[in-house]
């Protein structure tokens, strides 16, 4: 299902990684005391922004790259069990390694 799934405009849907679930103390975090992620892998990618002569301007972002993005941005969206993010390319703060 999600490679059937393909953003538009300059949208990118993105899972969000795991966060730990241990302190370092040891102590198990409830999901409740856990704050939302703002890491993620991007899953697919829209064609991009269009510019004001109908041009489509190219995603600095691609398939695969793992991203930093604002923390309250974007839509969730569940799809068979799993979490996803729909956010604007302007939401995505960093690519990392």
């Amino acid at each position: 299902m999600v490679a059937k799934l393909k953003p538009l405009g300059d949208r990118v849907l993105v899972k969000p990684m795991t966060e730990e679930e241990v302190t370092k103390g040891g102590i198990i975090l409830p999901d409740t005391a856990k704050e939302k992620p703002q890491r993620g892998e991007i899953v697919a990618v829209g064609p991009g922004r269009l510019d004001e002569q109908g041009k489509y301007i190219p995603m600095d972002v691609k398939k695969g790259d793992k991203v930093i993005y604002a923390r309250y941005a974007g839509s969730e969206i569940k799809i068979e069990d799993d979490e996803y993010l729909i956010l604007r390319e302007s939401d995505i703060l960093a690519k990392f390694s």
